[in-house]
This record gives C-alpha cells, structure tokens and sequence, in this order.
C-alpha cells in the first residue's frame, strides 16, 4: 500500500516536471518568432432557440376531410329486418345464406349517401402577411375540406388557390390578416453540411422541431425537381412544412421520406424554395402552372458513348426520338444529338434539360446547342407549351377501359389510348389512372404511362399485372415512366 502511494507520487512529479518543460519550451518558440502551428476550431451543436422562436408561429397545421360514398338499406336501422345485424357487423354487401334477391351494393333498395370523415393531416407554412400559405399538393388533393391551425390554436378552413402535382406544391388561402410569413431564403446557397431544422406536425403533433444536415443537393428523384436530402427526422404529417436554416429562412419545402416501414429511416427530401416559389407565382397569378416543352425524348450519356462521339466528358442529355412536328424537330434536331447548351445554360446531366425547358415560357425562343458529329452545332428553337395532365378527355362515345384493382406498387392502371401510342411513337405500356403509396411518395402520377419494368416489356394490364404480382417484395423496382414528352426511370418497393 505504502509502496504505491510513494510510486503514485513520484509519477506525479514526473508528469509535473514534464508540464513544465514543454511550457518553455512553447514559450521559448513563441519568443523566437517562429510559426506557431494554428489551432484546429472547435464546434459544437448550435442553439436552435431562438431559431424556433423566431418562426414556429409562421408554420401551420393542416387537416382535411373527404367525402366517401357510403351504403345505407332502405329498413335502417330499427328495422325489423332479421338480416339487418348481420350486415351491420359485416358490411352491407354481406348476403347470409338462404336470403331472398340481393342485398348488396347493387339492391334495388340500396341508395347512395356521402359522408365527410376525416383524410389526413399535413403542414404548411404563412408566405404573406394577408394569408397565402405554402404546402404539399399531396396533401389537399381530393380533399373536401381544408383546415388550417395557427400555432395561437385559431382555426380558419381554406380555399385552394392553385396546386401543381408535378413538382407537389400547392398554395391555399385562409381570411385572415397581420399574419407574421417566414422570410424566404437562397436554396441554390446551401451546401453539404449546414445545419437545417424541420418544424411540422408529425403523426399530428403541433410544432414539432427537428434538426440535421443537409446531407446532398440536388438529388434527382424527380423530372422536376432537384430535391435537397436531409437526414432531418421528416414523418408522417410534416409534409408541406418548412425546412430552415439557422439564419431563420425557409430553404425548402418538406416533401417526401425514402422508408421500407412509412417512418423516418434517416433520409429525407425537400422541395428548394426557389422551386416553390416559382410554381407560387405562377399559381398566384393563373391558378396553374405553364410549362415549356420542346417534343424529345432523352436519355444519359454514358461515358464510353461521350468517348466514342467525341465529347470531353460524360454530359448532356441524349436525344433518343424526336416528336414528328414538334418544336425539336422544326428547329433541326436529330435522334443521336446531345443537347449539351439551352438558353445558355449548360446540360451537365440528362435531367438539366426537362426542368430548364420546363421553367421556359412558351412561345419564346431560344438558342441551343447540340453535339453532332464530333462537333458542336447551334441551332434555335420555338418552345412549346407541356400539356396539363388532365388535359387529355376520353372520348364520350367510347367506353373507357376498365382499370385492374390496386397492386403491390399502388397502382392502378388501364390500357394507353391508340392515340397517345401514335403521339409517342410506341407500342403497348400501361397508363396510370390513380396512384397511391408506394407510388404516390415516388412521385408517379395519374396520366403516367409506363413502359418498362426491370427489364421487361409493358404491352398491356393483363401482362403488367403479372410482372407486378412476381416482383421480389424485398427489393425495389425499376420503373420506365413517360411524363408527356419525357421518360424517367423510377423505383418503387412493392407492399408486402
């Protein structure tokens, strides 16, 4: 014990010692002039307070409600109809055995009712001091009714302005003014790294604060959209709410989780507000939004094929079919081309292109510049107008065809009109007419056709349904869209 305690001690001693040493030693570097080695900073986690002081009252809860059709038997209820119970506890298409004519949804007795239950609930966030709110079109879309809490606890129910499913942005109105809008920020300045909260009301909890890095930029998930990917915690019930930095401003627009379980897995993806924003002039002053197109169809540059044609590196957007009669071809471009230049702006990746002539106003006209031959070739172009989705109607006379049931990727989809096959120059496919998870959350769409699945065919909804019914339910997959004049492959998990 006593041997110890002295050991103890004359380490003790020894350190001290050695302390002092290496202080004069510093010292004596110091005083002769020499470069000091410079101090690496220390960082910490900030303080979000007052962050979330300065905006939570800016964002907003929103609930919905729909209307659902609803099935009521002329007895109800009282009746003295012996069967009455049993189609109050199994449904009123239930027919025990035995029971004289039908008493299911096609009984002559059975009439149509609605009722408004509630649909989901979702976020948003005040832009003007006069009302105008900013959120998710997923998030009103079909819905009858339109809820909108102030962190105050008052309640006004809103009117849609206008919504954009293209890139899931809708703007709603409450009356109400002196509103307190959350300053709008520079999403083109974010960078990997930087610090950003989430506020929103997951699974309906109000103004609930997350935070995180942004974790990649202009991530491509979407024709549209270059999203920002966070690993801020984003759940059910924050879509449409604001993604801020910690000078106070929104930077984006919480929009989508990439999950195999519906919760937070550590990814998450937002609309750059610079986006939005544009979509929201838009809407503001028309209700809708007007996009460019110039009739191609395109693909990626690999980087043997930019060897092969010549170019410096892998870039561009490869023209694969050129719409006979469209803007394209009028202005000279060629299957084959890489649209490496529109409007000055360089193509660096397939996916530039859609989104710069999308943002382009039609009937402009615009330089471009194609890589043909080993050598670059301008040429200029009148850009058309991208027709809405739902600007398509089905013929009156003609029966519209039946749709198959909801499958695994949530889909439900029916044959493509002869009309569009010709308009897009192919045959088979299947054309989306509803779309709900997973597919809604992948951005697919009604008016999408696909044609390609892995590596199979689509010819028709008999054929499609058993490519889907034999997909590996443990992995996701890969999905062939056209989107008017655009293709895009896109991935989808199947539901167990």
């Amino acid at each position: 014990m006593f041997s110890n305690d002295l050991g103890h001690n004359k380490f003790k001693r020894i350190l001290a010692a050695a302390s002092t040493s290496l202080l004069v030693a510093c010292s004596a570097v110091g005083a002769t002039g020499s470069e000091q080695p410079s101090a690496v900073p220390v960082l910490s986690v900030p303080d979000f307070t007052q962050v979330v002081a300065q905006t939570e009252g800016s964002v907003v809860n929103i609930r919905t409600t729909e209307a659902v059709p609803v099935r009521a038997s002329r007895p109800g209820p009282g009746s003295n109809d012996p069967y009455e119970m049993f189609r109050w506890f199994f449904g009123p298409d239930f027919m025990p055995p035995g029971m004289p004519g039908p008493r299911g949804r096609n009984a002559p007795d059975a009439e149509q009712q609605e009722r408004t239950v509630p649909r989901g609930v979702g976020s948003g966030f005040i832009i003007s001091e006069d009302g105008y709110i900013l959120t998710n079109n997923h998030v009103v879309t079909k819905a009858n009714g339109i809820f909108v809490t102030l962190t105050s606890g008052k309640e006004y129910k809103a009117e849609v302005i206008g919504t954009d499913p293209r890139t899931d942005v809708a703007l709603i109105k409450i009356d109400a003014k002196d509103l307190t809008p959350l300053p709008i920020g520079d999403s083109a300045k974010l960078k990997k790294g930087q610090w950003v909260l989430a506020i929103g009301s997951p699974f309906g909890l109000d103004s609930t604060v997350t935070s995180g890095i942004v974790s990649a930029i202009n991530r491509d998930t979407g024709d549209y959209l270059p999203f920002i990917q966070t690993d801020v915690a984003v759940n059910p019930g924050n879509s449409g709410g604001p993604l801020i930095n910690l000078a106070g401003q929104v930077v984006g627009v919480n929009s989508q989780i990439i999950s195999q379980s519906g919760g937070f897995m550590g990814i998450s993806l937002a609309i750059p507000i610079d986006e939005a924003m544009r979509v929201v002039k838009q809407l503001k002053e028309h209700g809708k939004v007007t996009r460019g197109r110039i009739g191609v169809q395109i693909s990626t540059v690999p980087d043997d094929v930019a060897k092969a044609i010549g170019l410096d590196e892998a870039k561009g957007a490869m023209v694969s079919n050129v719409e006979q009669g469209g803007p394209a071809a009028e202005a000279g471009i060629r299957s084959g081309d890489v649209i490496i230049k529109f409007d000055g702006k360089d193509i660096k990746h397939m996916s530039d292109l859609p989104r710069i002539v999308g943002a382009t106003k039609p009937d402009s006209r615009v330089d471009l510049e194609v890589w043909r031959k080993g050598k670059a070739v301008e040429l200029r172009v009148k850009v058309g107008e991208m027709p809405s989705p739902d600007a398509a109607t089905p013929d009156s006379k003609s029966e519209a065809p039946k749709a198959i049931p909801a499958d695994a990727l949530g889909l439900k989809v029916t044959e493509v009109p002869e009309q569009e096959r010709e308009k897009l120059g192919f045959k088979g496919g299947v054309q989306i007419v509803e779309a709900e998870e997973p597919a809604a959350t992948a951005g697919l769409t009604e008016g999408d056709i696909i044609v390609t699945i892995n590596d199979t065919d689509v010819t028709d909804p008999g054929q499609y349904a058993k490519i889907v019914s034999g997909l590996d339910k443990s992995r996701a997959a890969a999905l062939l869209v056209v989107r008017g004049e655009q293709s895009q492959w896109v991935t989808i998990t199947p539901k167990k």
